[in-house]
């Protein structure tokens, strides 16, 4: 009993030496430890927080020259946005959250039904068609933009052209094969035995969709709403093939365009930016707690 004890109290300084991912101890005596673990927190905040409170700062300072910004505004001003506005920065706004509101709610849409077709029955061509779903993440854009542009300025069968139309930016943004793996994935989980109950008590087939299924996948439902908004909300090339006039540009394009003109100073890009940053903030404040829920549900269960 002794020796054990001895070998416990032997073993125990050094377990406590790699107690941290690095090895360090957080216990007293290790001055070397914690300086060097505090300027490694220093370095990491420089690096992930320096740039947004740079974007922050700038979009609230006058300060026209680049080389003279700073982390702390030194001549607090609105007229950065003032001038972004009068560059169309508010209607690029505008058609961003009309474009991104609509295909999310359509994104949404298309992937629950998917995801529980494809998690809760089976069919013949269920692999084949799991395969091409995935088979779209693996596509990059460029490599679609010119059939897309065909498609979308004459619609097979209905001989209608989308192109110059808020429309055509949403439609091509319906679908998203990572939505519907993740929740696909996600309904796999859900016990079988609470669909047979419902069945036996007589639930058709929407009523367990909606009243079963769907609750229980709130957390999935918010992993696919802020991945589905941050998506479509970066989008750039789709924008630049159906637009058909600056009024008609998202954020994205819009800033770009906002970039190539010399009137434009650096503070009025970085309120634009700032704006431009703001709603995906937002929508993840909003849905946090199912964000994490999901992604921690996820991980017990795999």
């Amino acid at each position: 009993m002794t020796a054990s004890r001895t070998a416990s109290r032997t073993a125990s300084p050094a377990a406590s030496r790699y107690d941290t991912a690095l090895g360090w101890g957080w216990g007293r005596g290790r001055p070397l430890a914690s300086t060097t673990r505090l300027v490694l927190y220093a370095l990491v905040l420089l690096v992930f927080c320096g740039p947004l409170l740079a974007v922050l700062t700038g979009a609230f300072d006058r300060t026209p020259d680049p080389s003279q910004m700073s982390l702390i505004p030194r001549h607090l001003t609105l007229d950065n946005f003032e001038i972004a506005g009068e560059r169309g920065l508010w209607t690029y706004l505008r058609n961003s959250l009309v474009i991104t509101g609509g295909a999310l709610l359509l994104q949404v849409g298309v992937t629950v039904f998917a995801a529980y077709a494809l998690a809760r029955h089976r069919f013949r061509g269920q692999a084949l068609a799991l395969m091409v779903i995935l088979a779209t993440m693996m596509l990059p854009e460029e490599v679609i933009a010119i059939p897309l542009s065909l498609v979308l300025g004459d619609l097979p069968g209905l001989g209608v052209s989308l192109r110059g139309t808020l429309l055509g930016m949403i439609l091509p943004m319906g679908g998203w094969g990572f939505s519907i793996f993740v929740l696909s994935e996600f309904m796999k989980e859900i016990p079988v035995e609470l669909e047979e109950a419902a069945r036996v008590d007589g639930a058709g087939e929407l009523r367990i969709f909606g009243q079963i299924i769907l609750p229980l996948c709130k957390p999935g439902l918010g992993v696919v709403v802020i991945f589905g908004f941050n998506m479509i909300w970066d989008q750039y090339l789709l924008p630049l093939i159906v637009a058909s006039s600056p009024d008609q540009y998202p954020l994205t394009v819009g800033l770009q365009l906002m970039r190539s003109v010399p009137e434009v100073g650096v503070g009025a890009l970085l309120a634009g930016a700032l704006v431009a940053l703001v709603p995906s903030v937002l929508v993840y404040l909003a849905f946090q707690r199912t964000f994490l829920s999901g992604l921690t549900t996820g991980a017990v269960k795999g």
